[in-house]
């Protein structure tokens, strides 16, 4: 079975698609909700604005049946703008709901910050159980790439699995059993950004991944 990676309008799906094969993955773009069922995980990518993506995947019939599968144990992974759509809401679009899968909200970076945040930033790691297993034998201080204007305040701060900091401590990834955020773009860094999309096979494969 394969990786299903939600095609809703609003992600970079090409470099999700070769980081997926570089690091083993089987992949295959879901161009409907129904496909959902058929695949052994999900990748929610996502770049843009919180508003937008929520509107395209309630457009496009997404969300009823993704957080049916979730709930039922298919899992899932969340890219960037995909991360800060697990929670249940955002500054950006206040008006505009969340999926509501993890409890927290999604906040603009303060000050005189500049912002996007972009470029290369360290993670540090957590006692997260699901977490830990992402990011197996990764060191903390590893440097995944970030482009972003917001990001997560988890209202559980058991689910963060990874901070970094930029002008303050922030989330970089969220977990949970069988849910998984990062706002980083692991497509994008390097190595280690592909030992990330391995875990993650490894943890929905288990004995059966190879990789790569």
């Amino acid at each position: 079975m394969t990786v299903g990676i939600i095609d809703y309008g609003a992600g970079n799906l090409r470099s999700v698609v070769r980081a997926c094969q570089a690091a083993g993955l089987e992949t295959i773009i879901l161009a409907e909700p129904g496909e959902m069922v058929a695949v052994r995980a999900l990748i929610l990518p996502g770049v843009g604005h919180f508003g937008y993506g929520m509107e395209r995947l309630s457009g496009g019939g997404w969300v009823e049946p993704l957080k049916e599968l979730v709930a039922m144990g298919k899992p899932l992974l969340g890219i960037c703008l995909g991360m800060q759509l697990l929670f249940e809401s955002s500054e950006e679009s206040p008006e505009q709901p969340g999926l509501g899968l993890l409890p927290g909200r999604v906040v603009r970076f303060r000050g005189e910050l500049k912002v996007p945040h972009m470029g290369w930033n360290q993670l540090e790691f957590t006692a997260n159980p699901w977490g830990q297993q992402l990011f197996q034998g990764l060191a903390t201080g590893t440097y995944c790439y970030f482009v972003h204007s917001y990001y997560v305040e988890a209202a559980q701060a058991e689910t963060v699995a990874a901070w970094s900091e930029y002008g303050r401590p922030f989330a970089a990834a969220v977990a949970a059993p069988g849910l998984w955020g990062v706002q980083f773009h692991p497509e994008k860094s390097s190595r280690d950004g592909l030992r990330i999309l391995k875990n993650f096979g490894e943890l929905i494969y288990g004995a059966d991944y190879s990789g790569h």
